[in-house]
């Protein structure tokens, strides 16, 4: 096969040659939570804009990492570890897994609701010692007034311990658009235990609301020697996958910055004084969130007053203070704006 045919191949049938990728920090690099997280049936946040989706309180009694283990030769430094810590056996609506939310305003080029619906096609890498039938689905509308479908699909693990690399495409949803809007518009799961209540047929839309996956779903959490890893994840439009979109880091960091910051140790605001009972900053954020954000910080220095959150861009903070003597400043300042 000639080297053109090879780059025709791999070029992208629909949608922009950059930015295709709708997924945001796809081979998890981007950690400002932390890098090793523990969940005993609690929808917790992950490596940044990853988080566990838990149906019907499941204990998905796990421990979750960011892993040097990668497929080798792709060009990714980290993966997500799943490890489970203790057996569990999902029934009724039991759900547990990985996933990610999208706005709904950012997946409105699909065209859902149209006769001019497009495919989407989900692409990554996996790896378990678990082998067997696991189980993808796609959620719309989650936020908003717009009637809720779901579609599933199935891929298989077939070696234990080794990287596989798999390819899904779903078809266009026709049926209902998605609404536009800053929420919860999209979702994206990646199943790892599914009660009997919530098996569903593959490969077709459903209007539902509900967590779902087929039959053949294998239970993960039925030893607690095993271990899941997910990386090299692209959601892009059309019937191909192309391959992975590298960015820089720091494009990625902004990206989920717009969701959620944590500023390092060493970032301090120091308020000055603008009454003669009160002294005051302003922080901006270093880019625009989704929403206001939920505002954690550490005021120091005098009484803990804080202002209110009240726009996407900056927050103000005061605190009580009689001179310019009198020390005040804030650390450790978390913005949280996620869906």
């Amino acid at each position: 096969m000639s080297n053109a045919r090879k780059l025709a191949d791999n070029l992208p049938t629909e949608g922009q040659f950059g930015n295709r990728n709708l997924l945001y920090n796809g081979k998890h690099e981007v950690a400002q939570r932390g890098t090793s997280f523990s969940s005993a049936g609690n929808v917790i946040y992950l490596t940044d804009r990853w988080h566990i989706p838990i149906g019907s309180g499941f204990n998905l009694d796990t421990t979750l990492s960011q892993s040097t283990t990668v497929p080798t030769g792709q060009g990714f430094k980290y993966s997500l570890k799943v490890e489970a810590d203790t057996v569990q056996t999902p029934s009724g609506s039991h759900n547990g897994g990985i996933a990610q939310k999208l706005e709904g305003q950012d997946v409105q080029h699909l065209a859902y609701g149209t006769s001019s619906a497009k495919s989407v096609t989900l692409s990554f890498w996996v790896r378990s010692n678990k082998t067997g039938v696991y189980c993808c689905q796609l959620q719309t509308n989650h936020y908003g007034g717009n009637s809720q479908y779901g579609h599933v699909k199935e891929y298989t693990i077939s070696a234990a311990n080794t990287w596989e690399k798999k390819i899904l495409t779903f078809p266009g949803l026709t049926a209902q658009t998605i609404d536009t809007m800053t929420g919860d518009g999209f979702r994206v799961l990646w199943w790892l235990a599914c009660g009997s209540t919530d098996h569903v047929s593959a490969d077709s839309w459903i209007q539902s609301a509900s967590y779902a996956a087929t039959s053949n779903q294998v239970n993960f959490m039925d030893s607690a020697s095993n271990e899941w890893y997910l990386t090299g994840c692209q959601l892009e439009v059309g019937s191909q996958a192309s391959p992975f979109e590298h960015e820089p880091v720091g494009v990625t960091l902004s990206k989920c910055q717009r969701y959620f910051y944590k500023g390092g140790s060493t970032d301090r605001l120091r308020l000055t004084q603008y009454h003669s009972s009160y002294k005051g900053a302003t922080f901006f954020y270093p880019t625009t969130m989704r929403a206001a954000p939920t505002v954690s910080a550490t005021h120091t220095g005098g009484t803990n007053t804080f202002g209110s959150a009240t726009d996407k861009s900056f927050f103000a903070y005061y605190a009580s203070g009689t001179s310019d003597s009198t020390y005040h400043e804030v650390t450790s300042i978390t913005l949280d704006a996620e869906l």
